[in-house]
This record gives structure tokens, sequence and C-alpha cells, in this order.
């Protein structure tokens, strides 16, 4: 009997085409069939954050997630769909999961000292609505400059 595709959902910003995140997909991929869903938050700036920030940060997610659908796709030796979600990361990612339904959830994010995902504490957060997380964690050695926004 073959094993079901599992539905994967990466969840990334600023990492999106990290060499980690990238090998983790590979990885995963490696590991059995699956299908992959690249999720990636709007991000609101300075006072929209607090004004309307549904309204902004999609266009610079759309960007991102484009640009990292060719390398994940190849990571995964398949098309990675796409998505761009909600300004606050954790919305976003119950979002999907009702929505769409997946099985796993991987989450890229910064390094610790500067990983506002990390400081908000979102793979706990995911994990507490019964889906298995993996973190990846981009090294911080190959950060060239970073703002802390994830």
């Amino acid at each position: 009997m073959p094993t079901a595709r599992r539905r994967v959902l990466v969840v990334a910003d600023q990492t999106a085409q990290s060499p980690e995140l990238i090998a983790a997909v590979a990885d995963r991929a490696a590991a059995g069939p699956c299908a992959f869903t690249l999720l990636v938050p709007a991000r609101a700036h300075g006072l929209h954050r607090l004004i309307d920030p549904e309204d902004q940060g999609t266009e610079e997610a759309e960007t991102r997630l484009q640009a990292a659908l060719g390398p994940l796709s190849e990571a995964a030796g398949a098309p990675v769909n796409g998505i761009v979600g909600s300004h606050e990361p954790f919305a976003a990612i119950q979002d999907a999961l009702n929505l769409t339904g997946f099985d796993e959830v991987i989450i890229s994010m910064l390094p610790a000292r500067i990983s506002r995902w990390l400081h908000l504490d979102l793979p706990r957060k995911v994990r507490a609505l019964g889906v298995p997380v993996t973190e990846v964690m981009r090294h911080e050695a190959e950060l060239e400059t970073a703002a802390p926004t994830h």
C-alpha cells in the first residue's frame, strides 16, 4: 500500500531562501511523499502595524514568496505552492491549517538573538494546535544583515 502524501506547510519570511530551509525541505521530501506550501506572512511597517496592518506588506511578501518558490521547488523535487498570509504569523498559520489543512509545519526563523517569531514562542503555539512542527534556524554566521522582524 503506497504511503499517503503528507501536506507540509512551510512558514518563512526573511529566511524563505535560506540554505537551512532549502536543506530542510530537501530532507523532508526525501523522507517520504509530500506536497509543500510556502506561507509568507505580510509585514506591516511603522504606524501601519497599528492603523491598518491587514492592508500593508502584501506586495513585499509576494515578492519574497515568488523569489523563494523556485529554489524550494527544486529542493522538494516538485512545484511548491505559495500563499501570502496575515501580518500576524500565528493567525496566518491558523488560517492555513483551518482552511487548507496540513499534516505538519516547518517554521523557518532568524537566529535566536534576533528572531521575533522565536520570542513570540511561535513554534510552541503552533504545536499546541496539534500539528507536528519542525524548527529551522538560520545560522547567524551566514546573515548579511537582518532586522529583528521574525
